[in-house]
């Protein structure tokens, strides 16, 4: 026998018995967790995978659970941190048929989840319960795909720009701005060339370079706020007025001399801003900014055709696995959507709350008056409106980045779109 051949059989034989020993080892382990919450003590035991960051809000996040289990002695809940990315192993879960019980992810994935059979719809639960109502209304969209309620969510938050009081002071600026050519004449003023070099010590405002899930999400507020949408009828739009309106605004400050550029898909470092690099920055609550000594204020994204920003929300999903342990997690969502989780939750860590009677409560009020800053994203909570959440998203997404990383770098708006939006259509109905 020819001795290449052979060898050659003995590398396939090797590589296919290393797979079968991995995907067993994989299968092996998701089983252990399975195993884990099914004991037999007449106590329904559910796991939740989360990725809750910073450890400080894990901390909230498990003491509430533990506040949870305690007045709920037939249901004990055991929060997993995973970090990210969690998709590939929760994706796995499923195929193993040894998903979580409870799933706290973004609701961009809702589409996808669907299309799996991953997740259990929650309208015939939630509409039986008065909580519905208390759920901000704007919220619902993030929420609801196909006639279903797929999610509810845990907390909430949005976009608006941080900017340097003094920095504003020094350039003579004494009102924010509220439109986009306001927002534009001041991002110019606040561009400073010192030394006449071309090259501005002090740039008016950083936008994120990228065509990664950062820079669509910091772009959403513009597209919103021109009554642009990038989906209809769940399929692609990217051509329409508005998008094309939106994008070419980004290009337009970059054009004025007035942007710095952040570098390649880190357009959510601070660094610039607290050195006093640029003076104004588009980003959340969540952001280090809120801690640092250095001056700082909020305000809300200016508006074009409406006010507009986009949610930062994290939504709970209910897999499937056995009508027993879907209802003992849905007493747990009703928890999470209670006036206590929310309040406790919400203050703790700085996310907003996601119904109205937790936003409305005597403990909140007196917390959010006292925090000037996050009041501003707690007053946009309104006009907020969420990313879409439909099947083949992320390919969406990954098109909408290309042609705004494309727009930034110098190519027409219009031409960025529509190339991406002929990309989109070849492979669609393939996703």
């Amino acid at each position: 026998m020819n001795i290449n051949f052979l060898a050659s059989k003995i590398k396939v034989f090797w590589r296919l018995s290393l797979l079968g020993i991995i995907l067993s080892l994989c299968l092996l382990f998701l089983f252990s967790c399975q195993g884990i919450k099914q004991k037999e003590d007449g106590v329904i035991h559910l796991t939740l995978w989360q990725a809750i960051n910073p450890p400080a809000n894990r901390d909230i996040f498990q003491k509430l659970v533990d506040k949870f289990n305690q007045t709920h002695p037939d249901i004990q809940v055991e929060s997993i941190f995973e970090s990210e990315p969690q998709l590939p192993k929760l994706l796995t879960s499923v195929v193993a048929n040894v998903p979580p019980d409870l799933l706290s992810f973004h609701p961009e994935y809702t589409g996808q989840f669907v299309e799996l059979g991953a997740i259990r719809p929650l309208e015939e639960w939630l509409d039986r319960l008065p909580l519905k109502s208390d759920i901000r209304p704007n919220l619902l969209e993030e929420m609801q795909l196909g006639g279903h309620i797929w999610s509810i969510p845990m907390h909430t938050s949005n976009i608006g720009i941080f900017y340097r009081p003094k920095l504003f002071e020094a350039a003579g600026i004494t009102e924010l701005p509220k439109t986009w050519d306001e927002l534009r004449q001041v991002a110019k003023k606040l561009t400073i060339d010192r030394n006449g070099d071309r090259r501005p010590e002090q740039y008016g405002i950083l936008l994120p370079l990228g065509k990664g899930g950062w820079t669509v999400f910091s772009w959403f507020p513009f597209l919103f706020g021109a009554a642009g949408e990038v989906v209809t009828n769940n399929r692609p739009n990217l051509t329409n007025a508005g998008a094309i309106t939106a994008l070419q605004f980004w290009q337009d400050l970059i054009k004025d001399g007035s942007v710095l550029l952040s570098a390649p898909e880190r357009g959510y470092e601070e660094d610039a801003f607290l050195t006093g690099r640029v003076a104004m920055q588009i980003t959340g609550p969540w952001t280090l900014i809120m801690k640092s000594d250095v001056d700082h204020q909020v305000l809300p994204i200016p508006a074009s055709v409406r006010p507009a920003t986009v949610t930062g929300t994290g939504n709970l999903f209910v897999m499937k696995t056995t009508p027993a342990r879907e209802q003992a997690a849905f007493k747990f969502l009703e928890y999470v959507l209670s006036e206590e989780f929310q309040t406790e939750w919400s203050i703790g860590t700085g996310f907003l709350p996601v119904t109205l009677t937790s936003a409305q409560s005597k403990a909140y009020q007196q917390f959010i008056n006292e925090k000037p800053v996050l009041k501003v994203f707690f007053e946009q909570l309104s006009v907020a409106r969420s990313q879409p959440i439909i099947a083949g998203y992320s390919r969406l997404s990954d098109s909408l980045g290309r042609a705004i990383e494309a727009t930034l770098l110098g190519e027409s708006a219009e031409k960025a779109l529509k190339t991406a939006q002929e990309r989109l259509e070849l492979i669609w109905d393939d996703k």
